[in-house]
Formats: structure tokens, C-alpha cells, sequence
């Protein structure tokens, strides 16, 4: 592709292509190429924890793989277990979620997907294998 075309390509460009995504990072969440975020949030209270776990994923589990993060389709609950996210092609990727509690306290999860100055929760405090 010379300079001129990937100068006018963004303009040529349909809506649908506008809004795929790609992962180009796995830490303790995901970041996508267009600025946002995908993280998750539990407000400790004292003695537990509540994760979504991200760490035994890689790049490679999401090669070749683009998500449209414009609406609330790009992940599906998976009650007990975690999340699945949805990629508009390709296979779906799990990302599990656990929980430590004694009964007494929160565990509540929140899925967070944040960027270009907006912010959305998901709740998905019924996603998480919780260990007493």
C-alpha cells in the first residue's frame, strides 16, 4: 500500500469496518487497537477476592481475530465460569472468573470496557467459580 492509499483508506472504510477491533494486548485486561480498554472492578470489602483471570491468556489466543465493541454483543455471561468474548469472526475466547468468599462479604464483578472518554459495566457477579 503506498502513502496516498493508506492516507485515503480510513475515508473509504464502511461502518461495519469502522468498528472492528483488534486485541494488541493481554495483561491483566485486553487493549484494542482503537483506544479501549476491557477490564474488570470488585470493590474488596476485607477478606476475599474476585477476579476475572486473564493470565493464562496470550496474542495468540486472539490472532486474526476482530471484535465490534459498539454494542453489547461482544461478550456473552457464562453463569459459574466467567465470560466469553464473541470476535465477529473466528472462535469465541473464555476468560475465567473466580471468586474467594467466606458468604459474609461482596461479590459482586463488574466487566469494565473504557476508552475514547466513555465507560460501560457489565455486571457479572454470577461469572465466577466462588470458593468458600
Amino acid at each position: 500500500m503506498d502513502r496516498f492509499e493508506s492516507c485515503l483508506l480510513p475515508y473509504f472504510k464502511t461502518e461495519n469496518e469502522k468498528r472492528m477491533t483488534k486485541v494488541i494486548e493481554v495483561n491483566d485486561g485486553l487493549k484494542f487497537d482503537n483506544g479501549m480498554s476491557l477490564s474488570h472492578d470488585h470493590q474488596q470489602d476485607c477478606c476475599e477476592s474476585h477476579i476475572l483471570d486473564f493470565s493464562n491468556l496470550s496474542m495468540q489466543d486472539f490472532e486474526g481475530l476482530e471484535f465490534d465493541l459498539s454494542n453489547d454483543s461482544f461478550f456473552e455471561r457464562v453463569d459459574d465460569f466467567g465470560i466469553r468474548l464473541l470476535p465477529t469472526n473466528g472462535h469465541p475466547v473464555s476468560v475465567p472468573g473466580y471468586g474467594y468468599n467466606n458468604g459474609f462479604y461482596s461479590s459482586n464483578l463488574t466487566l469494565i470496557l473504557s476508552g475514547e472518554g466513555s465507560e460501560r459495566r457489565y455486571d457479572i457477579s454470577s461469572c465466577q467459580d466462588i470458593k468458600d
